[in-house]
């Protein structure tokens, strides 16, 4: 079967998608991205086949401040904010996804939640498709802004609402996730990297605790100057402790580090599947991937959430007794140093780790859905 994966043009929400679509190669089935130019590269690091959809489209420079006007009553305006961004998206891919749909003719489409273009295009085929669904948070604010920006798209093709997938897939375990997750169907989250080079020192033994600091790929674009100010001063702070402080940012960040304390060890790219077991403790901001893989390594977490599903992926793990909360606004140093002493002092941090580490080790693994996704694409109908 031909199986089209559609994401929006961020590399957190595409790299949970490569494990499924390699296992869906290795089982023999011709696998597609598709995306705006911004991440072909990284697609293509990743080593899939991708076609882009469209133009670069960035995520950030898509926020309108105006669109807090629109809100409606009972929704959260940073995520409706944000949802009206990724329909933006969605209406800029919308006529490539269309027409590579018509060339290509996929058997069925996956689709990350923030990527609305290949829904419509699925409907407009009937042809069945996927959610991925990362995080914890059930956000409709997502699904009714990007409707409202679609409208005009959907009316023009004789649809009322934004289709609903044949399945959802869900990363987290059950224990962590919402009621609205209820019927979702478990894949195990397999961290992805692209080409992230893994360093030899990192198996290295060591005599003091490790902390790894990272607030992913958009955090630091989205927050700009203070934000990158803020992790300069955690990561001074951590550094006092004694601690050895990696720091997993993009390398075009990295550059912008001066003079770093001598206890701080790295500065820029890291594989975090194959870093964060070497590590005590992961400080970061509640992103999906940056969680579910400090999950999966068992560690402790200090948790300081900003935009979005972050609190509730946070809040999710704070509740499980694996991680320390504190919203990023509230952040300063001295307490995250505090925080940090705790979760390597209080040992029970570590043992809830380590629980949750086992039970994700138990989720079904990417080609444990290839069977169930060959029977909905073999089904030929869409939702």
């Amino acid at each position: 079967m031909r199986v089209l994966f559609s994401t929006v043009p961020l590399a957190g929400h595409f790299l949970p998608l490569a494990p499924l679509a390699w296992a869906l190669r290795a089982a023999g089935h011709e696998v597609l991205v598709t995306t705006p130019d911004n991440i072909v590269a990284s697609v293509l690091g990743s080593g899939l086949p991708v076609a882009s959809c469209g133009p670069q489209a960035e995520f950030t420079g898509l926020i309108r401040r105006e669109d807090l006007s629109e809100v409606p009553e009972g929704l959260v305006p940073q995520r409706y904010l944000h949802g009206r961004a990724f329909g933006r998206i969605a209406g800029g891919s919308l006529a490539g996804i269309a027409a590579l749909a018509e060339s290509w003719q996929p058997d069925l489409l996956i689709c990350e939640r923030a990527e609305f273009a290949g829904p419509l295009v699925a409907a407009s085929r009937n042809v069945p498709w996927v959610q991925y669904h990362w995080s914890v948070a059930e956000l409709p604010e997502y699904r009714h802004a990007a409707a409202e920006e679609l409208s005009t798209a959907m009316a023009a093709s004789g649809i009322r609402d934004l289709p609903r997938p044949a399945a959802v897939l869900d990363p987290w375990p059950a224990s962590l996730r919402l009621g609205h997750a209820a019927g979702h169907q478990e894949i195990r989250h397999v961290p992805s990297h692209g080409d992230a080079q893994v360093p030899s020192w990192v198996f290295e033994r060591r005599s003091r605790p490790r902390i790894c600091l990272t607030f992913g790929t958009v955090l630091p674009q989205y927050g700009g100057g203070g934000l990158r100010g803020l992790m300069t001063a955690l990561a001074q702070a951590l550094a006092e402790t004694g601690a050895e402080l990696l720091l997993a940012v993009d390398d075009a960040l990295a550059v912008q580090w001066t003079a770093p304390h001598p206890a701080i060890r790295h500065i820029g790219r890291l594989p975090l599947a194959d870093t964060f077991p070497t590590c005590d403790i992961v400080v970061h901001h509640g992103g999906q991937g940056t969680s579910l893989t400090a999950l999966a390594a068992g560690r402790p977490q200090f948790v300081l959430p900003e935009l979005d599903d972050q609190f509730d992926n946070a809040r999710a793990l704070e509740t499980a007794g694996a991680a320390v909360v504190l919203p990023m606004a509230a952040a300063a140093p001295e307490t995250v140093v505090k925080g940090c002493l705790r979760l390597l002092e209080d040992d029970r941090y570590a043992k809830a780790a380590a629980r949750l580490a086992e039970v994700s080790a138990l989720m079904p693994a990417p080609s444990a859905l290839v069977a169930p996704l060959e029977a909905l694409a073999l089904a030929g109908t869409g939702p």
